[in-house]
């Protein structure tokens, strides 16, 4: 095991590099949220979902509800079904890995790596891949839930289909959401890291630019532009 560590430490550091500064995003973007909440679009997004399911709910516009429920559960179930074949693709990689590793490597700048570093470096990204399904998996089963939520009247007096409750799920449903999209995100760094650590890191700082442009809420008609 030490040996092991000694002979790929720098993937293993480039890895942990990569993992410390996505963590202090998103650590900042928690105080940045938490600091002024008008900068965040996702306290945004979840303010707009409450006021849609009370106009919903109120007004009884059955047939919107169905419509972008199902928009929705559409999206969800397409993007599990892509990680469902990108893992499949994942494990084909895996039974070549005597094959491939060297080639992968050329652009390593630490030299090629061993077979046992590349099918690591595979199963963080199978790993990935897996909680991506998963999360999509639930944010379907909840938009499921909503679609009969939304159509209970608030006036027959059950507490799960109130608006605020109902509010409250499909803000859920659009977390794991998010989650799906953000481990299908990671992935883009996890395949550099098959070149290389540096690689990774390069691939890592720009996924932090962008996601600090994606999860800033736009304040201007320049900000919707740019």
């Amino acid at each position: 095991m030490t040996e092991f560590f000694t002979l790929h430490a720098y993937d293993l550091m480039g890895f942990a590099v990569s993992a410390l500064a996505l963590l202090a995003y998103q650590r900042y973007l928690r105080w940045r949220t938490r600091r002024d909440p008008a900068s965040s679009a996702l306290d945004g997004l979840m303010a707009a979902r409450v006021a849609w399911v009370e106009v919903i709910m109120k007004e009884r516009r059955d047939i919107l509800a169905v419509q972008t429920l199902r928009n929705s559960t559409m999206t969800a179930s397409f993007m599990a079904s892509t990680a469902i074949l990108l893992i499949i693709g994942v494990l084909t990689l895996s039974a070549q890995s005597d094959k491939l590793s060297s080639t992968w490597s050329l652009l390593n700048a630490s030299g090629p790596i061993s077979a046992e570093m590349w099918l690591l470096k595979l199963l963080v990204m199978l790993f990935d891949l897996l909680f991506a399904f998963f999360a999509f998996g639930l944010s379907m089963r909840l938009y499921h839930h909503i679609g009969y939520l939304l159509n209970v009247p608030s006036s027959m007096g059950i507490e799960c289909a109130q608006p605020l409750r109902v509010a409250a799920e499909l803000n859920r449903a659009a977390i794991y959401f998010r989650l799906g999209m953000r481990s299908y995100f990671l992935t883009v760094p996890l395949l550099f890291w098959l070149f290389g650590p540096l690689w990774m890191m390069i691939a890592t700082a720009l996924l932090i630019f962008f996601l600090f442009r994606l999860d800033r809420a736009p304040r201007k008609d320049s900000d919707l532009m740019g």
